[in-house]
């Protein structure tokens, strides 16, 4: 496959490592020189200098019969304009984009394919951003993974000494919700995994993985754990990026935020 990679710094770099042992065809461009020499001497692809969203440049690197387009340069803008271009002068087919600041990410349909043409969009701060807020509907979780646009989790919770569920057998569980539909996945006791089994007995301090809809997670999740527990105060350090995006979607009287002190 031939794929274009715009920026050469740790993510467009750690990119065209990857991708380059799998033997695809890789052109890296960027504005740094150093940058890409760097790249060229440890890894086997063709360095294109200049700005990755100028049409000239992009049909230096190839883009007339490139598969596949990834924009990862520090600005927005660049990896947006270049997307464009790709589109419209060269019918690139696949166009991934990082995209961090939320001015742009709050803008319904400006990413369509009729307006801004990027196929898949990347931004690092909203995956952060949904990871935290899963966690915090599910006070005590591990970690959440969606799956069919949100209506099934893979929860992940420690089991505690004292929760219904804790040295009873996995059996025990559909005996006591058989109205919920759910299926341990996985269990994690002292750094080992262990295959679940009907007839497998949960312990303190198991890490349990199961899979069950949206609205039984925490139905599920009590089971394991003791009645009452949970997070009641959130600390934010810092308001920017992360935290300004993260803010909106806290409840406040669960929340403390951190400043950094103000020089005098």
């Amino acid at each position: 496959m031939k794929i274009i990679i715009l920026g050469a710094g740790q993510v467009g770099g750690t990119l065209a490592e990857h991708l380059a042992r799998e033997e695809n065809d890789i052109t890296v461009v960027d504005t740094d020189g150093d940058k890409l020499r760097e790249l060229h001497t440890k890894l086997d692809i063709r360095t294109v200098v200049g700005p990755g969203s100028y049409p000239m440049v992009l049909r230096q690197a190839g883009c007339e019969d490139a598969d596949m387009l990834i924009a990862v340069t520090s600005q927005d803008e660049v990896n947006m304009i270049a997307c464009q271009v790709a589109h419209t002068l060269f019918r690139t087919p696949t166009k991934i984009a990082r995209v961090r600041a939320t001015a742009y990410l709050t803008r319904k349909g400006l990413f369509a394919h009729e307006a801004v043409p990027i196929d898949v969009l990347i931004s690092p701060e909203q995956v952060v951003t949904d990871h935290i807020r899963r966690l915090i509907e599910h006070p005590g979780a591990l970690q959440v993974l969606e799956f069919a646009g949100g209506l099934v989790q893979l929860v992940a919770v420690k089991a505690i000494y004292g929760g219904p569920l804790v040295g009873q057998d996995l059996a025990f569980l559909r005996r006591h919700m058989p109205s919920v539909d759910t299926r341990v996945a996985a269990i994690y006791r002292r750094n080992r995994p262990i295959i679940p089994r009907g007839d497998t007995v949960i312990e303190a301090d198991d890490e349990v993985f199961f899979i069950a809809a949206r609205r039984d997670i925490r139905a599920v999740m009590s089971e394991l754990r003791v009645a009452g527990q949970a997070t009641r105060v959130i600390y934010q350090a810092g308001n920017q990026s992360h935290g300004t995006r993260q803010i909106p979607r806290w409840p406040r009287r669960s929340m403390r935020r951190s400043h950094p002190p103000v020089a005098r």
